[in-house]
C-alpha cells in the first residue's frame, strides 16, 4: 500500500482516517462520543433504551467507512472520490437540518460541516486536477 498521490486522495485519506478514529473513539468510549455530539449521558439507561447499541452500530460503520477511504486513496481509485462528493453533500444537508429543526443538539452540526467541507474540498480538488467528471470517450467518425 503507498500514500495518496493527488490532492484529492489525501483529502479521501485524511477523511477515512478521521472515520476511522472517530469510530474506535464510539467504541472504545461511548460516554465521550456522546457528548462530543452533545448527547446527554446519563448515569442509568432505561429498559428498552438502546442508544449505545447503536452508537456501536454507527461506530462500527464509521471504522470500516474509514478503512474503504484509506484504501481508496492509495488506490487512487477516482470514481471512489468522485462519488463521495454527492452523498457527502446529502449527508451534510441531512445532519445541519436534524440540528436547525431541533431533532439534534447544537453539537452534532459539527459532523454535518465535516461531511460538508469535506464534500467540498474533495469536488475543488478533482475539478482543479482535472478530474471531477470522468473522461468520455471520442467515438471515431
Amino acid at each position: 500500500m503507498r500514500l495518496p498521490r493527488s490532492f484529492s486522495g489525501w483529502t479521501i485519506g485524511v477523511f477515512g482516517v478521521l472515520a476511522f478514529a472517530l469510530g474506535l473513539l464510539g467504541l472504545l468510549s461511548p460516554g465521550t462520543m456522546l457528548t462530543m455530539l452533545g448527547f446527554e449521558v446519563p448515569e442509568a439507561r432505561a429498559a428498552g433504551d438502546y442508544t449505545l447499541v447503536y452508537l456501536a452500530a454507527s461506530s462500527m460503520a464509521a471504522v470500516n467507512m474509514g478503512a474503504y477511504y484509506v484504501f481508496a486513496a492509495c488506490a487512487d481509485y477516482v470514481p471512489f472520490f468522485r462519488w463521495t462528493v454527492p452523498f457527502r453533500l446529502v449527508t451534510f444537508t441531512v445532519f445541519t437540518t436534524l440540528v436547525v429543526t431541533g431533532a439534534a443538539p447544537g453539537e452534532f452540526v459539527g459532523v454535518g460541516v465535516w461531511e460538508g467541507l469535506g464534500a467540498v474540498v474533495t469536488g475543488v480538488a478533482l475539478w482543479r486536477e482535472g478530474r471531477l467528471l470522468p473522461s468520455r470517450p471520442h467515438a471515431d467518425a
